[in-house]
């Protein structure tokens, strides 16, 4: 692995960094590069700039790992508020949320109704509610908790990452389910008997999981495929793939976080591709963004511009 991935992942765990970091204003400047705010509102209005643009939006609050039921009934009443001002507001968004944000780590059952709440209130909106996947050591029970959605809910997706080493099984046995997926290639800290450390093996896995889905009998199953990647060359080889196979436009989706190749972005949406941009907000930011740069450091370089501008 990259030696500064490396360091901005253990990064991402430390409590001191998290304090000293999140006073600074040259980061939170820095943070602006990747969400429009801390607010709710700050979202909802980038959410209809994005709209305009003819990009799609998916919403998420950030924080993870909760450990008070408590915690999980506020974010649970903050996805529904969120469901109902999308409606509210007639824009084209979904909602994303994180297993431990919904109590994972408390109490799976609990974790599983309040998932299954916000399907159907998003069900009932018209759009589709994403799973996260997380570190490792949730990737099993997330898998599980998907599972139990489908037996009620179709309009649920799971986000797999293509850096961990299990992903192709785990892709096979949801075949079946005619399942959507938003492939990612992962941003978490993870050992090398779990993950890929390799980029070209990483990306061969992203591709090879785009190309089942795209497959004959996934796509007769109902299976869809969200792909989550800024790699311009990696974009040009599912390009291809995609025209090779017959799959259309508008049977697929690009994923892409807010702020983050834009040109790009409005380079896929005018060229009749479905564009999805993420948008981030809340005030727990700073393990999220610390995934972000380790991702690119040269993300890094922003920072010091912004750090030395002001």
């Amino acid at each position: 692995m990259n030696p500064m991935r490396s360091l901005l992942l253990a990064g991402s765990r430390s409590a001191w960094l998290e304090r000293q970091a999140t006073t600074r204003r040259f980061v939170k400047l820095a943070v602006r590069r990747f969400m429009p705010g801390e607010t709710l509102d700050e979202a909802l209005v980038a959410a209809g700039e994005q709209n305009r643009l003819g990009i799609a939006v998916t919403l998420t609050h950030l924080g993870e790992n909760l450990r008070d039921k408590s915690e999980a009934d506020a974010v649970l009443a903050h996805y529904q508020t969120v469901l109902e001002r999308i409606r509210g507001a007639n824009l084209n968004a979904e909602v994303s949320v994180k297993p431990t944000q919904l109590g994972l780590d408390i109490d799976a059952a609990m974790c599983t109704e309040y998932t299954r709440t916000l399907a159907e209130a998003a069900r009932v909106h018209g759009s589709r509610l994403w799973i996260d996947m997380e570190g490792s050591a949730y990737t099993q029970t997330t898998l599980q908790l998907y599972r139990k959605m489908r037996e009620t809910h179709t309009n649920v997706g799971l986000c797999l990452q293509a850096y961990l080493r299990r992903t192709r099984a785990d892709l096979e046995t949801l075949l079946p389910l005619g399942p959507a997926i938003r492939i990612v290639k992962g941003a978490y800290a993870e050992p090398a008997e779990l993950a890929f450390t390799d980029k070209h093996e990483v990306d061969e896995n992203f591709h090879w999981m785009a190309e089942r889905l795209w497959s004959a009998q996934a796509r007769a199953n109902g299976a869809w495929a969200t792909l989550g990647t800024h790699d311009t060359v990696l974009i040009g080889k599912l390009e291809g793939t995609a025209l090779r196979l017959g799959v259309g436009a508008k049977d697929y989706e690009y994923a892409m976080l807010y702020g983050i190749q834009r040109g790009e972005q409005q380079r896929l949406a005018k060229s009749g591709r479905i564009v999805r941009v993420l948008i981030s907000y809340g005030a727990h930011w700073f393990p999220w963004y610390m995934r972000r740069l380790a991702e690119r450091p040269a993300n890094l370089l922003f920072v010091a511009k912004s750090m030395f501008s002001g």
